[in-house]
């Protein structure tokens, strides 16, 4: 299961116009805690600002799943209900559940989502669809993980 964390940038960025301006922008990190989250962003993003940086806020992001699409150049909040029936009562139960969906478009992200959500047996409904103002996601890749030295053959360590 995946741990996502909001992490807020704070930087000086070079406008078309030439002017600096001081913005903060919202990414979305893979990461087991806060303090990996907020390693994870300083690597993320060091190579794309030139000059400082400094990490502003750090929240735990409550997704439980988010759909790619590489096409997409916008992150959309999607609000899932999984409607189940309660076998003791009869009656409907909705559960309700964040989703993300990378795309160009509002009718692109429910498709995104539709098509993601193919494989399930669940039946759903869509609550709420809502632009985020998500820079970028970052996922755990696992490339960032230092190897262990092999020790060269009869070495003792």
């Amino acid at each position: 299961m995946h741990s996502w964390f909001e992490c807020k940038v704070s930087f000086e960025k070079m406008l078309e116009n030439g002017m600096q301006k001081k913005v903060t922008e919202p990414y979305l990190v893979d990461a087991l805690s806060f303090t990996e989250a907020e390693a994870r962003i300083i690597e993320e993003i060091r190579p794309f600002i030139t000059g400082e940086f400094v990490v502003t806020g750090i929240k735990r992001a409550r997704l439980s799943e988010l759909f790619f699409n590489e096409n997409g150049d916008r992150f959309y909040r999607i609000k899932v209900y999984f409607v189940t029936l309660d076998e003791k009562s009869g009656a409907e139960k909705k559960t309700a559940v964040q989703m993300l969906a990378q795309a160009s478009g509002l009718k692109e992200a429910i498709a995104v989502l539709e098509e993601g959500m193919k494989g399930t047996m669940a039946d759903y409904t869509i609550a709420s669809v809502v632009e985020t103002p998500l820079v970028d996601v970052f996922p755990f890749t696992g490339e960032h993980i230092p190897e262990k030295a092999e020790q060269p053959a009869g070495e003792e360590v």
